[in-house]
């Protein structure tokens, strides 16, 4: 991890993808916590590659709307990697507000009036944005009258084009759950392809479940009608139906004029359920979720964050010498949905020390602890990381999901590793490598949240990395499970 990005103390990774990483920094001269996006170093000399993520800062430069994250700065670091310096969105995503609790319906307009707000700044100056989906719309906490609320902002500009670019056939792209059909099938594009994109968001919002389940583009380029919105859980009456209808239309021009016609049909259909004080605090700011933390030019409190560890259970049964061990785990889910989830971003996350380090769904780190823990084995302080949904993800009855790496002394692998009664079933323990190191893990299935892998890797000669994850799926620990580091041994 870089100290310093240009003028701006680096404080943690938030992201990354394929094209660039982002970082959480902070602005000593400004006092405040800022986005940094690095271009990656292996597309520094792609003159491509380095041209659209310049466009992607020149197109937010062009809007001055507080829906649309801002971009402060840019440069370039001493290797030639150019940067964007952007607006922090310490409140996370939609995303990850959906994964933790749905919404009313009128926090639901509120969330399609903003984010049709920021959509329809951005075609009013020329660009269309071509990836509209619940991971790029972030939450940021606004000071309005002296109370934190919270405000929406269209985010990553990845795919954005000028319109008079997209006018013209271009790269197929997009999240298939939520791209346009013609844009699926590479045709010319106009706004109307990200009002589709807002109506399935909408459709989502409304109904608690995504209009589609596409694993590709090419099932996204000729969709069937979706499933009914309204439900006897969920009902809403036929005119809010016909208005996220027409704007999930396959044929574009069978859909709303803008953006803003179709917001504002939905609030009209929704009547008195959209209705409330638009300056109140509609969506409470949620302290759990990824914070900046202090300011680099303070010492690091002695505190540390609330931390989902393992129970006090499973550290009686490291003393007695059963280590923990980790696999990956099985609620099977297919390719295509890992793929998709991928998509949405993730997290590179280290502890205190530079030691441990794990790549996360971005949705995962809700609830970090970097500070250490108290190996069971002799009571010593040792590096060690938590990162998970919610900060008690360790329950036995739990279903959020997470992951926790510690290192302990040790000289073996254990011969007999943790217990998961909580879970139905139990494979053998598997030894393999880790890193070129000895490792042992064991898979559980079946158990409350899903899946529950535990593995043990001899690092050194008297060092051992207890590992644990909790995940929906097999797929999401497996990758997990992956990008586990271990630096210094």
């Amino acid at each position: 991890m870089p100290s310093r990005l240009g003028r701006y103390a680096v404080r943690r990774r938030i992201g990354s993808g394929g094209f660039a990483t982002v970082w959480l920094a902070y602005d000593e001269q400004l006092d405040s916590p800022v986005a940094v996006k690095v271009l990656a170093d292996n597309w520094t000399e792609d003159t491509a590659v380095r041209q659209r993520f310049l466009e992607e800062g020149r197109f937010l430069r062009k809007v001055e709307s507080p829906y649309v994250v801002s971009v402060y700065d840019a440069g370039e670091l001493e290797d030639g990697r150019p940067y964007l310096v952007m607006s922090y969105a310490d409140q996370g995503t939609l995303a990850d507000r959906l994964e933790l609790e749905g919404v009313t319906p009128a926090q639901a307009m509120e969330v399609v009036r903003q984010v049709g707000s920021g959509l329809q700044a951005l075609h009013e100056r020329g660009v269309l944005h071509r990836d509209v989906k619940p991971a790029n719309v972030l939450f940021r906490t606004v000071e309005d009258s002296g109370n934190g609320t919270v405000r929406a902002m269209v985010a990553d500009l990845g795919l954005g084009k000028a319109l008079d670019v997209s006018s013209r056939l271009t790269m197929i792209a997009g999240t298939p759950t939520f791209v346009a059909p013609e844009q699926a099938q590479g045709e010319p594009l106009d706004p109307r392809a990200d009002q589709y994109s807002l109506a399935a968001i909408t459709y989502l919002l409304l109904s608690g479940r995504a209009p589609y389940a596409h694993a590709s583009l090419s099932a996204a380029a000729s969709p069937a009608a979706p499933a009914p919105l309204s439900t006897p859980d969920r009902p809403f009456a036929t005119p809010v139906e016909a208005v996220v209808r027409r704007g999930l239309s396959v044929d574009r021009a069978d859909r709303w004029p803008d953006v803003m016609s179709y917001v504002d049909a939905l609030e009209d259909a929704l009547g008195a359920a959209a209705a409330g004080d638009r300056s109140a605090a509609w969506l409470p700011v949620d302290p759990h979720l990824t914070q900046p933390g202090a300011r680099p030019s303070q010492r690091p409190s002695d505190e540390p964050l609330p931390a989902p560890v393992p129970p006090r259970r499973r550290r009686t049964r490291w003393a007695i010498g059963a280590l923990a061990g980790l696999l990956a785990l099985a609620v099977g889910v297919g390719a295509g949905y890992w793929a998709e989830q991928r998509g949405e971003g993730e997290a590179t996350v280290g502890d205190d020390t530079g030691t441990l380090f794990v790549t996360v769904p971005g949705d995962w780190e809700r609830a970090v602890a970097p500070s250490g823990w108290e190996a069971p084995t002799d009571g010593g302080e040792f590096p060690a990381l938590s990162v998970g949904t919610v900060t008690d993800w360790t329950d036995v009855s739990s279903r959020a999901q997470g992951v926790f790496l510690g290192i302990l002394p040790g000289t073996e692998l254990p011969a007999r590793m943790p217990r998961h009664p909580e879970c139905a079933s139990a494979q053998e323990p598997v030894p393999g490598t880790f890193g070129g190191h000895p490792s042992r893990t064991v898979l559980y299935t079946d158990c409350p949240g899903g899946v529950t892998v535990e593995r043990v890797v001899r690092l050194a000669a008297n060092r051992l990395l207890w590992v644990q994850i909790r995940s929906a799926s097999r797929a999401t620990a497996n990758n997990v499970l992956d990008d586990v580091q271990a630096r210094g041994f």
